[in-house]
C-alpha cells in the first residue's frame, strides 16, 4: 500500500508535491484511510482518494485523519474525502468479522500477526485478561482459534464496548468472550490471581497497568505487553522494552523471563513498537503492588 499510495501521489500530483503526502494507507473493510500531512491542503487528499477509489474498486469509501490518536479514547479527528459518506464497515481477519465505526473507535490492522501469533499460544482452559480490547479483535479471535475458558475483555471507551458486544454475538463466541465496560486497572485489580493469561496491547498504558495486569495474575502466568521504544535499530529497541520490564518486575517482587520478544513496527524514525511474552511468578505473600 506504500508504493500504491506513492505512485497515486506522482500521478495526480507530480513529483515535487507528491514527496509531502504521507504513503501509507490503511485499509479498514472497504473503507480506505489517508493521514494528513500538515502542510498539505485538503483539496490534494480529495484528488488522491478519488483515484484511490478507481484503482481500488472495492474501496468504497476514504477518509482523512487529520491528527494523531488521542485522548481516553484513542480516537482521531476525520474528514470525509470521497465515496460513500459512510464510516462504519466489517472488517475481516483470520476468519472473524469485527463491525465498527472508524471515527468512533481505534483499530490498526497492522496487529494482523499479532492477533493470530497470540492465539495460538493460548492453551485450552485459559483464563484470558485483555485489558484494553477495542471491539475485541484480540479476544474474538483468541476465542474462536483456541480453546480458553474465558476472555475478560475490558475497554473504557462506550462505542468500542458496544461493538465488541455485538461482534463476540456476530462471530459466536459470547459464551467464551465475556465484554467490560470500564477502566482496564480497576478491572484488574478487582480480580486478584484470577487469570492464566493477560494482554496489554496498549503501548501508551501498558507501564502505568502492568502492576495492575501482574496483580490479576493466578501464581504463575504470562503477560504480553506491547510498548514504544526509541533506538538506531529494531534489536536495540527490543533490548531497551526487555530491561524496562525486567527492571519493573523486579520492583514488584515478582520473577520474569522473556519467553518471546519481536518488533511489531516501525511508527516513525527509530521508533519502534515492541512486544514482548513476559513469563511472570508471584511469590506467594505477594501483596499485589510495589
Amino acid at each position: 500500500m506504500v508504493r500504491l499510495l506513492r505512485d497515486i501521489a506522482r500521478s495526480v500530483l507530480g513529483e515535487p508535491l507528491a514527496s509531502r503526502v504521507w504513503k501509507r494507507v490503511e485499509i479498514v473493510g472497504d473503507i480506505a484511510i489517508l493521514r494528513k500531512s500538515p502542510d498539505l491542503d485538503l483539496e490534494v487528499y480529495r484528488r488522491l482518494a478519488e483515484e484511490l477509489m478507481r484503482r481500488l474498486p472495492y474501496v468504497r469509501s476514504v477518509w482523512l485523519a487529520a491528527s494523531p490518536v488521542g485522548g481516553a479514547y484513542r480516537l482521531r479527528e476525520f474528514t470525509h474525502l470521497a465515496g460513500e459518506s459512510r464510516s462504519e464497515t466489517v472488517y475481516r481477519e483470520h476468519g472473524c468479522s469485527f463491525k465498527l465505526d472508524v471515527t468512533k473507535v481505534y483499530v490498526s490492522p497492522a496487529l494482523n500477526y499479532e492477533h493470530i501469533r497470540v492465539a495460538r499460544l493460548v492453551r485450552p482452559g485459559e483464563e484470558v485478561l485483555n485489558m484494553f480490547a477495542g471491539v475485541g479483535l484480540f479476544s474474538i479471535i483468541v476465542a474462536k482459534h483456541s480453546r480458553p475458558k474465558r476472555v475478560v475483555s475490558v475497554d473504557i471507551n462506550p462505542d468500542a464496548y458496544r461493538y465488541m458486544v455485538e461482534n463476540a454475538r456476530l462471530n459466536g463466541v459470547s459464551e467464551v468472550v465475556l465484554p467490560v465496560l470500564g477502566d482496564a486497572g480497576e478491572v484488574a485489580r478487582s480480580c486478584p490471581d484470577c487469570f492464566d493469561r493477560v494482554l496489554m496491547p496498549l503501548p501508551e498504558l501498558a507501564y502505568e497497568y502492568f502492576s495492575d495486569a501482574v496483580h490479576s495474575l493466578k501464581r504463575t502466568g504470562v503477560v504480553h505487553v506491547y510498548d514504544f521504544a526509541s533506538a538506531r535499530e529494531e534489536g536495540e529497541a527490543i533490548l531497551a522494552v526487555r530491561e524496562r520490564y525486567l527492571e519493573k518486575c523486579k520492583s514488584l517482587g515478582v520473577r520474569a523471563g522473556v519467553e518471546g520478544s519481536r518488533v511489531v513496527r516501525s511508527v516513525g524514525p527509530r521508533y519502534y513498537q515492541v512486544v514482548l511474552d513476559l513469563r511472570v511468578e508471584k511469590p506467594r505473600e505477594y501483596s499485589g503492588r510495589p
